[in-house]
């Protein structure tokens, strides 16, 4: 095609039409300076529109009181956990927004590990953070990971969650947060160094490493196997926060035994205070590598908190209180259809000793909710009904006949 011939693949002018000063190439197509400015203008315009509605990701840096007066509207005690976390995920953001200055002094990010019961809220915490701060956030199962060439997930299909959750924008998903969820299931079955190939333990891990360390990485944006044709996207994970949480079975008893030896071994004069109902507050890194963890991984998660078992008090807390707690919803729920539902108390205490004697955690009181109100939830919307309240008596009859009371012979 002669140069002469070249037009504007939008308005269809020539470079020898008048105001056309240049014709940018495409790969089958052409724009001129025109069109190139009036499509600037209208992303610009674009983007100022999507920001005064709300649908951009504009990063929210908030201190760590702030932080911590936000978790506090959602998260009922975890005290130590909440003040760590506000802490980490205040100085990794902080981190991004600095530039390094002439002394070249460079910040490195401050990934967690949380250890803690099931359903004590590892992921609600890191939920409630992120969307707090308006960054992308993916939770990843550990459990499916396997080493590059096996069954399973790759690790960098944790990537690619967090670049759908980013909508596909890079930037936008190098700054997000990635929650791992069941990391103590990935540990080595034994303290020392695999003789055998472990592929879905110490295998993952070992390929985790890159992705913790700060590197560039091939992220197949659709997921991993299925769809081997696509372009890979190159993601730089230096600013990307990981946050780690795992239940680690069996932790307990090594911290007893460490914290029992060292007690032995101080003068007479010496003593060391031990609470043996929440033994987890004394865990440290040595305890998650005695557990498993190599010590490579371990040295990417400088920061190590803990979750304190739920008692009755803080059961009955998180069921009532919280700014979007279960009762709430339930509340809500029936008030859609113009039935004030009434919930009494003993009622309330028998869910919280129902969800202590199942081991389930914060987790397992909507399960005893769901048993409980199900039949309530069928008939009510059809009969004309302005208040329904549940009593003891009522909620012991449902639960009874469900099939998760059945759960109590088996945890027993």
């Amino acid at each position: 095609m002669k140069e002469n011939d070249v037009r504007c693949s939008f308005c269809g002018k020539s470079k020898e039409d008048d105001g056309i000063e240049l014709l940018i190439s495409g790969i089958s197509a052409h724009i001129c300076n025109n069109c190139a400015q009036q499509a600037d203008s209208i992303v610009k315009e674009d983007a100022a529109v999507r920001k005064a509605e709300g649908k951009t990701k504009d990063l929210v840096l908030l201190k760590p009181q702030e932080i911590l007066t936000h978790l506090e509207q959602y998260i009922i005690g975890q005290d130590e956990a909440k003040k760590v976390l506000s802490v980490a995920v205040y100085n990794h953001y902080k981190r991004l927004n600095y530039q390094v200055s002439d002394d070249e002094i460079e910040i490195e990010k401050s990934n967690v590990i949380m250890v803690g019961e099931t359903g004590t809220g590892k992921t609600l915490l890191a939920k409630t953070i992120a969307k707090l701060l308006n960054v992308p956030f993916t939770i990843a199962d550990a459990t499916v990971l396997t080493e590059a060439g096996y069954v399973g997930e790759d690790v960098e299909s944790i990537l690619s969650k967090l670049l759908q959750s980013a909508d596909y924008d890079v930037a936008l998903a190098e700054r997000g947060i990635v929650f791992i969820d069941e990391i103590d299931k990935v540990a080595r079955k034994s303290d020392n160094p695999s003789i055998t190939r472990d592929v879905s333990g110490e295998g993952v891990q070992q390929a985790m490493l890159k992705l913790l360390e700060g590197s560039v990485v091939n992220v197949p944006p659709q997921g991993g196997r299925k769809h081997p044709d696509q372009k890979m996207v190159k993601i730089d994970t230096k600013d990307i926060l990981f946050i780690c949480g795992g239940a680690f079975d069996g932790i307990k008893q090594i911290i007893e035994r460490r914290v029992k030896t060292q007690a032995i071994g101080f003068s007479s004069g010496d003593t060391i205070e031990f609470n043996e109902e929440n033994i987890l507050s004394y865990v440290n890194q040595l305890d998650v590598k005695k557990y498993g963890l190599i010590p490579e991984l371990i040295g990417r998660f400088p920061v190590l908190t803990h979750l304190n078992p739920l008692d009755k008090v803080t059961l009955l807390r998180i069921l009532m209180e919280p700014k979007n707690s279960l009762m709430k919803q339930y509340v809500k729920l029936f008030e859609l259809d113009n039935i004030e539902l009434v919930i009494n108390d003993d009622v309330m205490d028998f869910i919280v000793d129902k969800a202590i004697d199942l081991k389930l955690g914060a987790r397992g009181l909507r399960s005893i909710c769901e048993a409980i109100l199900t039949d309530a939830m069928f008939e009510a919307p059809s009969h004309d009904i302005s208040r329904l309240e549940i009593n003891l008596e009522y909620a012991k009859g449902k639960f009874n006949v469900s099939k998760i009371s059945q759960l109590e012979a088996i945890v027993a």
